[in-house]
């Protein structure tokens, strides 16, 4: 895996000090940048990639200090390590009160300085990650299921996850698509980088080439500061693109560029910036119907589709729902009857398992998270899934006392199945003395 360079910017008003730090930085592997004092240095992180600043305390026109305040100003996150003489460890200190990274004493060797940037760096780097996982606000669930269908993408994902190839996935919306991508990564060499996602339909077109490639300071009305994109967000991790056809056509085009030179270039930036990224794509449209309808880079298509990944719908792997239900439910310790069962299965999911979660969640609510029974579902699931008992074939169905006596039987039973036979509490359910129970359990032969 490539590691991007990093650009540190060195600001001093000593030439000597200053090609000092220059030479030290590159000898370190960094990209060096000067600047003679805090203006210059403010001009340079206004217009160019920093990501991290060496600073003299004692400078003409804007010292250190000053100088770690405007930064501060204009962006929080971008680490500074101020370089202090023996004798002012308050002025190195109150540095610190102020947003300082780190700070380090003159004179110093290239061993301690290295070290004050590459922790510097990395605390910036956590901090980043850790921002962005309390917004993130996506569930993750694992991906659950091993009907015959889903042994495929099982299989497909442990055969992808350790390559770098990219991937496509292709399904109905509902389906778990993010989940495959997730299980991509966490499969992956770059499971410790961050995995970022993206919905490309939920972002407004105008938003998205920012949100996915960042800006500068002024790129556009309203950037009032530099903001660091996914892409760079993702380095050395994966981005996932969900909904890949709804990018808009121009923005492919630079998608496409950016996944063939593993370069990026933020809204009103200078130049490139590395990355080292793993793409996984999906969308819910057939890719090839995409492309003719103008909605889809044929180019763009075939660097994504390495290696795809289609995924089942929830109709055509109902062996799986009594699995889904039960991991649903164990967040609220619900119950479920038989009856309820054979009515989701007898459903067929337009929505998949993201309407299969709601509608769980909306009954467990409506049950007063209590044992689910059919009333408790959707009227469209209960009339086309539930199993009613069987009557004879001499028996009037249409007549109100066998419609009744069908309707005590199934509650009954769902009752029973709910409390795991306990009478007590299925009485309770049922809002009936235990003694009524028991007539109608010896009126209907039911055990």
């Amino acid at each position: 895996m490539t590691t991007t360079i990093k650009h540190v910017l060195a600001v001093d008003d000593e030439p000597s000090m200053l090609r000092l730090l220059e030479i030290s930085l590159r000898q370190a592997g960094y990209q060096p940048i000067t600047a003679k004092d805090g203006r210059e240095a403010l001009e340079v992180i206004r217009t160019r990639k920093v990501d991290c600043v060496v600073s003299d305390l004692h400078m003409p026109r804007m010292d250190g200090l000053q100088l770690l305040k405007e930064i501060r100003q204009e962006n929080v996150e971008l680490p500074v390590i101020i370089v202090t003489a023996q004798g002012e460890i308050k002025s190195a200190i109150e540095a610190m009160k102020n947003g300082a990274s780190d700070y380090i004493l003159r004179p110093f060797d290239l061993e301690e300085l290295e070290v004050a940037i590459r922790r510097a760096l990395s605390f910036a780097r956590l901090s980043l990650e850790n921002q962005f996982l309390r917004e993130e606000k996506t569930a993750y669930i694992s991906l659950i299921g091993d009907s015959e269908a889903m042994q495929k993408v099982h299989e497909a994902i442990r055969q992808v996850a350790p390559e770098k190839a990219t991937a496509l996935i292709v399904g109905e919306t509902g389906t778990g698509k993010e989940l495959v991508a997730r299980a991509i990564h966490e499969g992956s060499p770059r499971k410790n980088a961050l995995f970022v996602a993206v919905n490309c339909a939920a972002i407004p077109n105008e938003m998205l080439e920012s949100e996915l490639f960042g800006h500068e300071k002024g790129a556009f009305t309203g950037a009032i500061k530099e903001r660091i994109g996914k892409f760079e967000l993702a380095d050395g991790g994966t981005l996932f693109l969900d909904e890949i056809t709804e990018m808009p056509m121009q923005l492919q085009a630079k998608l496409l560029r950016a996944l063939q030179e593993n370069v990026i270039e933020r809204l009103g930036g200078n130049g490139p910036i590395q990355v080292d990224i793993r793409i996984v794509a999906a969308t819910n449209r057939n890719p090839q119907e995409a492309i003719k309808e103008g909605k889809l880079r044929e180019d763009l298509y075939y660097r994504l589709n390495v290696f795809r990944i289609e995924l089942p719908p929830l109709r055509v792997r109902k062996a799986d729902i009594e699995k889904l239900v039960k991991h649903f439910l164990a967040k609220r310790s619900v119950d479920i009857s038989a009856n309820t069962i054979n009515a989701l299965l007898g459903y067929d999911w337009p929505g998949n398992v993201r309407e299969l979660e709601n509608v769980l969640e909306r009954a467990a609510i409506i049950s007063g998270n209590q044992a689910i029974m059919p009333h408790h579902l959707p009227a469209e699931m209960v009339s086309t899934g539930l199993t009613h008992p069987e009557t004879p074939e001499n028996t009037n169905s249409f007549a109100l006392p066998n419609a009744v006596e069908a309707l005590e039987k199934r509650l009954i039973l769902d009752a029973l199945s709910s409390t795991k036979g306990n009478k007590s509490r299925a009485a309770k359910l049922l809002e009936i003395s235990e003694r009524s129970l028991w007539y109608k359990l010896d009126q209907y032969q039911l055990k």
